[in-house]
């Protein structure tokens, strides 16, 4: 029997994450996970940024679609990868005087709990709503995800509105602010090159990421907002919902969800070394 890893497709983790426009959450994730200047120390220190960014940025999303559709092997070697490479990351922020270190208990929930609700928001907006039982399915599955980077499930909020509360009280406290990463990171998405492959659909994410973040990440980024450029997004992500079910499967599905169901139909499929050669393709 082929392994389905640790999330088979009958699973929410799965059926959300196979969805092409829950993707549109990562750039949202990713402005919020900025706006931690310890997040974005650890940023600084690799260059992650500053050399071949979007390269890096897909890399990125594919590790984490390994996580989801690769087997338990392929879940567990790309895991730790990304936990040696955390390993070497620490220091002293230059912006607050504070220390650093991407094994961080409460750095690592603020990564993982953004990246959650922006999937399952995007998610929502583009295909369907989600019952409370079926976001709360999302979170327990998604306490995997988060233990195979050393996140310890006991250091998540234990229930999806609890998680949402947790990123309540972080946008409104004291800990976020714009340095110089968050802004570099929030000018890539306005404004910087795109590769021509997701050049067509890139402007609409960004101003969606944009558009979509609690109001006072739009304020700390001096984000222009008004009810004209609201009712835009909004008619533009109904527009998305109608027209997916029409779509061909490739413009719905990521390719890591196809490649794992032709797994799971018995074809000898090595994830990881064809997510290696689409990043070469860009």
């Amino acid at each position: 029997m082929s392994d389905e890893g640790y999330f088979g497709p009958d699973t929410m983790f799965w059926q959300v994450n196979q969805e092409m426009f829950s993707l549109f959450g990562g750039a949202r994730a990713l402005l919020m996970q900025a706006a931690h200047p310890l997040v974005s120390a650890g940023a600084r220190q690799t260059s992650f940024y500053a050399r071949d960014p979007w390269k890096r940025l897909i890399r990125t999303v594919q590790l984490q679609l390994i996580l989801a559709f690769g087997s338990k092997q392929e879940a567990e070697q790309t895991a730790d990868r990304i936990n040696k490479l955390h390993e070497t990351i620490n220091g002293t922020d230059p912006v607050t005087g504070l220390r650093y270190d991407a094994l961080d208990l409460d750095l690592l929930l603020w990564v993982h709990a953004t990246l959650e609700e922006s999937t399952l928001f995007f998610y929502e907006k583009t295909v369907r709503p989600l019952t409370a039982a079926e976001r709360e399915e999302y979170h327990q599955q998604n306490l995997i995800s988060a233990e195979l980077i050393w996140l310890p499930r006991e250091h998540v909020p234990p229930t999806f509105p609890e998680l949402r509360d947790y990123i309540d009280g972080v946008v409104k406290g004291t800990d976020l602010m714009l340095t110089d990463v968050a802004l570099e990171v929030f000018q890539l998405m306005s404004g910087g090159p795109v590769p021509r492959t997701i050049k067509p659909v890139w402007y609409f994410i960004a101003f969606a990421a944009r558009g979509t973040l609690p109001p006072e990440l739009r304020e700390m980024y001096n984000i222009s907002w008004d009810t004209k450029r609201q009712r835009f997004l909004e008619a533009n992500l109904a527009f998305l919902r109608r027209v997916r079910p029409i779509l061909p499967d490739r413009a719905r599905t990521v390719r890591p969800a196809a490649w794992a169901e032709r797994r799971l139909a018995g074809e000898n499929i090595d994830l990881i070394g064809m997510a290696r050669e689409a990043r070469r393709q860009l």
